[in-house]
């Protein structure tokens, strides 16, 4: 793990290292050159969530919620109730006529949920005495309601009122519909268990209204058929090289069972997913079935949350204490061996469980690139555990440092300074000009 001591890198233990990863401070493609450090919690931070343009909300093991206001970095709001850490955090946005009101619900190892008002401060809603902590939330915003997930899947109305509950299980993704009865009642139905996978899940995220995809501790990615629950891509990463020559999957060398496992996935809701696979990172094109960017060492720990951005960009967090921001370039020459057929190009079932399946010959992708690092942000001194972006108003990190960090566009913050100076100084010379009339 990367230590940050005065702006300086310390790697701990031996790793892997490439010296493209270290780029020095000249970092003409990074925006973020100014830092506000923002402190209030007194333990981890691992949620953040946007409330509105200008405010978010932080919150870990303390068990604090803290609103912040992203431009000036003041603390607005300090939300007290949970008495152990937080395990969940969601907005949720309640439209009613024409205005429109967001909320924050949490959830606690207290085995408690919580609705707060982050206007006011105010607990406006809690349900205690749960019979397990839960693991995350759900908004359904288009039928105002909400769900919660840990041993069992519970769906509740606006009113913080449970409508119905089901056991979840291991290894299983199972796809459950929501059935609302003549009388307004809700009810949730197993409608199809897909049980490919081998390990628990750690990812399941929904690309567009056609695919979803999920990830499992074992490394395996499956990118499934929202409408017939058909599998569309399947890979599982081996930590083994085998002992026979031909492979019909991508095999990666790693010591530890761990450092393959899927930590986060992402999607642009169209053609890209980005999949954070151990400590490396990878493009996967859905309509051509292939990566087309990858770096298998992308950080020196744990890539723990990705983001896609415009023009072939993406930003990524590590257990590292890291925040990288990426570029895909034409892959140079030559290059670290890739297969094209990391998610499955080869095939679109699971694959054969020979010992040494016959040897294929791997299809040329003229498209392979790399991804190239534009920028390193430094200042956490522990695990990043996750970022939340608004835009040219900044980006917000926070960590096992107990920090929130607000990064700024040096730029834009040296125009917006400039222009505060010449507007005080026009009101200082309109204020002389009517006291001298």
């Amino acid at each position: 793990m990367l230590r940050w001591i005065l702006g300086g890198r310390e790697a701990q233990g031996a790793v892997e290292k490439s010296p493209t990863l270290f780029i020095g401070e000249e970092q003409p493609k990074n925006p973020f050159t100014e830092l506000q450090v923002l402190k209030g919690h007194f333990d981890i931070v691992r949620f953040l969530v946007q409330i509105d343009d200008s405010r978010f909300a932080s919150a870990g093991d303390d068990g604090l919620v803290l609103v912040w206001n992203v431009e000036t970095g003041e603390r607005l709001m300090e939300l007290r109730g949970h008495s152990q850490q937080i395990t969940a955090m969601v907005a949720w946005s309640l439209i009613n006529a024409d205005t429109s009101h967001t909320s924050i619900i949490t959830a606690s190892s207290d085995r408690s949920l919580s609705l707060w008002d982050p206007d006011t401060g105010n607990r406006v809603q809690t349900i205690s005495d749960l019979q397990s902590s839960v693991k995350c939330l759900l908004v359904l915003e288009h039928l105002d309601l909400w769900l919660s997930g840990g041993n069992e899947l519970c769906v509740w109305n606006q009113d913080f009122k449970l409508l119905d509950i089901f056991l979840l299980f291991l290894f299983v993704a199972v796809i459950y519909k929501l059935a609302v009865s003549s009388k307004l009642e809700v009810s949730v139905q197993p409608f199809r268990q897909l049980t490919d996978h081998h390990d628990s899940i750690r990812v399941l995220i929904n690309v567009n209204d056609g695919l979803f995809a999920s990830g499992s501790h074992v490394g395996e990615l499956i990118i499934w058929d929202a409408v017939n629950w058909t599998i569309q891509a399947y890979e599982h990463i081996l930590w083994e090289e085998p002992h026979c020559d031909g492979q019909a999957e991508i095999r990666f060398v790693s010591q530890k069972q761990s450092d393959m496992s899927i930590h986060h996935l992402a999607s642009n809701g169209e053609v890209v997913i980005l999949a954070a696979v151990g400590s490396g990172l990878y493009v996967y094109n859905i309509h051509s079935r292939n990566v087309v960017a990858y770096r298998k060492m992308a950080h020196d720990s744990n890539v723990l949350h990705t983001m896609l951005l415009s023009d072939g960009q993406l930003m990524s967090c590590s257990e590292d204490g890291s925040v990288r921001m990426w570029e895909m370039e034409p892959l140079p020459l030559p290059a670290e061996p890739a297969s094209p057929g990391f998610f499955g190009l080869w095939s679109f079932g699971r694959s054969s469980k020979q010992t040494c399946p016959p040897v294929k010959k791997v299809p040329e992708v003229p498209i392979l690139k790399s991804l190239e690092l534009t920028g390193d942000l430094i200042g956490h001194s522990g695990a990043i555990q996750m970022f939340l972006s608004f835009g040219e108003k900044g980006l917000v990190t926070c960590s096992t440092d107990h920090l929130v960090i607000l990064w700024k566009d040096g730029e834009r913050q040296s125009r917006l300074r400039s222009l505060a100076v010449f507007q005080k100084l026009e009101e200082n010379q309109g204020l002389n000009s009517r006291m001298s009339t």
